[in-house]
């Protein structure tokens, strides 16, 4: 029977990696950005034998139940398939102390056999044993900076954390973040709160929202919005600024009229706020750009003003380009690409900024405990690179040839005012603050948090 073993030093404690595990969130951490995998059902946990399903999409999509079970707690767990893809799948997850007591040997134990049992591993055995060397090797390596992210604020007690926008990319993957880091994460939701949930509901287009139960957030972070992209009607444009400002406006205002308000309001704007500068240097002081998104953001961030005025600490994130193989600009671009046919926009000098998500995470993090960062922050990658560069190196990290582009006339034709504010607009911001209050990037390379993204590691 075929087995397979994957092993690495972590700096953590077999309790604290073990812990971190059968956090919730931990499983969607851990799976990584290439692989559309969505858990469809749990019930229990970890702790108490549960069993989780599992949808995966590699051609065909099929579901996969696992169940936990040979719990030994600060030591192992182990998941073991009811029912899925393989004849026997049986996953030991096992900590080890290391060293004098500071450290831990997470080793990764699988013992499977495929359908068809000898004729399958003869034929694809090889190339099982390549999948999941890269996919532990992706998970090792998460797990180590998921650990060391959340060991700086270890002496600090679990936070309650109140976040809007959690449907959304970078909403979704806070919310798990924050989970597996031992925080409680309480949702923003327009529809009515399940039950067994801690969600709040509110309703920013009829300013309504559940008030009282913001009493006691320890920190509020603001990520809801419309989404920018395509074609901007006057309905979408409309769109874009109210659903930024009105939700802005009704948090802010239920915050500053708390008995007991949150330490921290992070509220979210965009590097849009700078309009298109060509190649200059955009600093958190440089001033407001001209345009749609430079309105839209100016707007944004003043709609905070009532919980800075009632004496909360207002984080403004001013985001870039945020690439994750799980969707945004990196996922909408694949297609073309792979088949080589994607290239510049425009002429191609034009700058993008931006930030892998998972730097982008840790950066909210590090915002929310950092007493001395208000107002205004670049979060971007230091390393901003023309369209050129990018579409360069996206193409190389595939495999593929850059055969072709898209001209700027057409990309006005295709998506308007669109094309002209984001596509063709050039921002070559730097994350100054991050780094003045001590933020250390993990992936500031572009090629390197291309090829994690899209699974092509070196």
């Amino acid at each position: 029977m075929p087995t397979f073993e994957y092993s690495s030093r972590l700096a953590a404690s077999p309790a604290e990696a073990f812990r971190w595990h059968v956090r919730p969130g931990a499983f969607e951490r851990l799976n990584p950005p290439w692989e559309t995998v969505r858990v469809v059902d749990r019930q229990g946990s970890v702790l108490d034998g549960g069993r989780v399903t599992l949808r995966i999409c590699k051609g065909v999509c099929f579901t996969w139940t696992l169940q936990h079970k040979d719990i030994e707690p600060g030591r192992q767990f182990v998941d073991e398939q009811v029912h899925g893809p393989f004849r026997r799948w049986r996953h030991v997850h096992r900590f080890a102390p290391e060293g004098n007591g500071d450290g831990c040997i997470l080793t990764d134990h699988i013992d499977y056999e495929l359908p068809l049992g000898h004729v399958a591993d003869s034929i694809a055995g090889q190339r099982v044993k390549q999948m999941l060397t890269q996919l532990f090797r992706y998970r090792h390596q998460q797990l180590q900076h998921e650990l060391a992210r959340h060991r700086l604020t270890a002496d600090l007690p679990p936070q309650r954390i109140v976040v809007s926008g959690t449907s959304g990319l970078i909403g979704s993957a806070l919310c798990r973040f924050l989970t597996s880091g031992g925080h409680r994460v309480d949702r923003l939701v327009r529809h009515m709160p399940l039950p067994g949930t801690t969600d709040i509901r509110w309703n920013p287009s009829r300013a309504e929202i559940d008030a009282p139960a913001l009493e006691g957030a320890d920190i509020v972070v603001h990520l809801a919005g419309e989404n920018v992209a395509g074609r901007w009607t006057g309905a979408k444009k409309r769109a874009i600024l109210e659903s930024r400002t009105q939700g802005t406006r009704l948090l802010s205002e239920s915050l500053a009229r708390l008995a007991r308000k949150p330490r921290v309001l992070i509220s979210a704007s965009a590097i849009g706020y700078y309009g298109d500068r060509g190649t200059e240097i955009l600093r958190e002081g440089s001033a407001l750009g001209a345009g749609f998104l430079a309105d839209v953001c100016q707007a944004w961030e003043a709609a905070a003003d009532p919980a800075r005025q009632a004496g909360v600490r207002v984080v403004h994130p001013r985001i870039g380009v945020v690439l994750s193989g799980q969707g945004g600009l990196l996922r909408a671009l694949l297609p073309l690409f792979r088949i080589g046919a994607g290239g510049p926009v425009g002429a191609g000098g034009q700058y993008i900024s931006w930030i892998d998500i998972d730097d982008l995470l840790s950066a909210l993090h590090h915002t929310m405990f950092t007493d001395t960062l208000s107002g205004a922050i670049n979060m971007v990658s230091p390393n901003a690179v023309t369209n050129r560069h990018f579409s360069e190196t996206l193409a190389r990290v595939l495999g593929r040839p850059m055969l072709l582009g898209m001209p700027g006339p057409l990309a006005r034709l295709m998506l308007g005012q669109f094309a002209d504010e984001t596509l063709l607009a050039s921002q070559r911001a730097a994350p100054d603050r991050l780094i003045g209050a001590g933020f250390a990037f993990w992936f500031s390379e572009l090629e390197r948090s291309l090829r994690r993204q899209l699974g092509r590691l070196a």
